[in-house]
């Protein structure tokens, strides 16, 4: 194997397990509230335990690469989540479990914005670069796309499988980047306070969302966690205003493009994310699917996201960011309304065909929202905007499972609580499609 493919290989293994995790478990969940216990609450920590952890730290992240080196930075995620994985595997109780899921997410910020440092590294031209890059997403393409199945096959023999599958292929990312050469060094300085007050804000608000769903918003612990959210939320936005070294400068989002970018990323990913969450839990709870059927039933979905996903950017290279955006977000209207109104006698398949507008839709969206946020933002900070950007969908993520998770526990009867969090997620979508409208049409066309 050549110097130059090794980095790549290395890049593509690490994004593969990131987005890999982030998709197989859902499947397992009904499994895993069988073993561990802990009821829906609990299941939504097991997922938003990774994701969460892996958001709140993503900007932090790309400036410890900086400071340590990439490859050095690299290797102490993948070995983090190596052994992450395995205590998910083993984990005793549900406890454990979620704790090791949010050691997960640890290891897998400091491996997304080292995997693409490592790329730009190794291939100084621009094109070849590009290819790269595109390789690098390929990857994180085919793990979400194979996450569901593969999640339902291995839980088929046990749940603790779909944390032993990272073991062999985080190894051997970690022997392949030995051949990867030493990156430089960069002195680049932390937002110690601001990382610390973002980091109680999201976990306070997740808990209150989460927990509150389960014991009501007026049990005291709720109520002191969202309070305490609030308050370091606050302290965030000041830390931010007068820090000398902010992670996230306020001025991003006085740009209009931008604001509505950042949005419309938060609630596409709140929606697929909630949707996938969902899904799960009411093909195998509701409709007796075995964990084989469920990711199966997924596939439709998954596949076209990611056989769409590298076409979005050549849909939006040739009319413009702004026709892919609008166009996927009202799929993902289409099909959120769709689900929540499909009639309990439809057949399985015929709700997995149903699914196939909220991720083609996803898949439309987020990749023309990357190219646009890189046009309207000068040079300077690409960079800090694409990292602002990618935090904002992994916290959408989060906070689809929670909410969606709470509306169902507070909801009488399951299916009442899904068809109520599917509206609502259709018209907050539905919201930020309108916005979208007013975004610029392309590099030429700033109005």
């Amino acid at each position: 194997m050549t110097r130059r493919l090794t980095p790549l290989l290395v890049a593509m293994l690490g994004f593969f397990v990131v987005a890999l995790d982030a998709q197989i478990v859902n499947v397992a969940l009904p499994d895993i509230g069988s073993s561990l216990g802990g009821g829906l609450s609990g299941l939504q920590w097991v997922v938003t335990g990774y994701t969460l952890s892996f958001s709140s730290l993503l900007l932090f992240a790309g400036t410890f690469s900086d400071r340590v080196g990439a490859r050095r930075a690299y290797a102490l995620g993948m070995a983090i989540f190596v052994l992450a994985s395995a205590l998910c595997g083993f984990a005793p109780t549900l406890g454990v479990l979620v704790a090791a899921r949010v050691a997960q997410g640890v290891g897998a910020a400091l491996i997304t914005p080292t995997s693409l440092a490592l790329i730009r590294e190794a291939y100084t031209q621009a094109r070849t670069r590009a290819k790269a890059v595109a390789y690098w997403a390929l990857g994180g393409s085919v793990a979400a796309a194979a996450g569901p199945v593969l999640g339902g096959v291995l839980t088929g023999l046990s749940w603790r499988a779909i944390f032993w599958v990272n073991l062999p292929v985080g190894a051997a990312a970690l022997v392949l980047l030995r051949r990867v050469k030493v990156s430089p060094r960069r002195p680049h300085p932390f937002d110690v306070t601001g990382q610390l007050l973002a980091l109680v804000a999201l976990v306070a608000v997740t808990y209150g969302v989460i927990e509150g769903g389960g014991c009501g918003y007026g049990a005291a612990d709720v109520v002191v966690a969202l309070v305490l959210a609030v308050l370091a939320g606050g302290g965030f936005l000041v830390s931010q205003r007068r820090g000398r070294h902010p992670m996230v400068p306020l001025e991003l989002f006085r740009d209009r493009p931008v604001a509505i970018a950042l949005a419309a990323a938060f609630l596409t990913m709140a929606a697929f994310y909630g949707v996938v969450f969902m899904q799960s839990l009411y093909f195998q709870q509701a409709r007796g699917a075995s964990p084989i059927q469920t990711g199966l039933l997924f596939l439709p979905m998954t596949a076209l996201v990611a056989i769409l996903n590298p076409g979005a950017a050549r849909l939006a290279a040739r009319f413009g960011s702004r026709l892919p955006i609008v166009t996927g977000q009202v799929l993902m209207v289409f099909g959120l309304f769709a689900l929540a109104l499909a009639p309990a006698s439809l057949p399985l398949w015929g709700v997995a065909l149903v699914m196939v507008p909220v991720g083609v839709g996803g898949s439309l969206t987020v990749p023309p929202l990357t190219s646009l946020l890189l046009e309207v933002v000068p040079g300077t900070r690409a960079g800090t905007a694409s990292g602002v950007l990618n935090t904002a969908r992994q916290v959408g993520g989060s906070m689809g499972v929670a909410v969606s998770g709470a509306v169902i526990a507070h909801t009488a009867g399951f299916m009442g609580g899904l068809r109520t969090s599917l509206v609502a997620l259709a018209v907050l979508v539905a919201a930020t499609a309108a916005l979208s409208v007013l975004l610029p049409r392309d590099r030429k066309d700033p109005s």
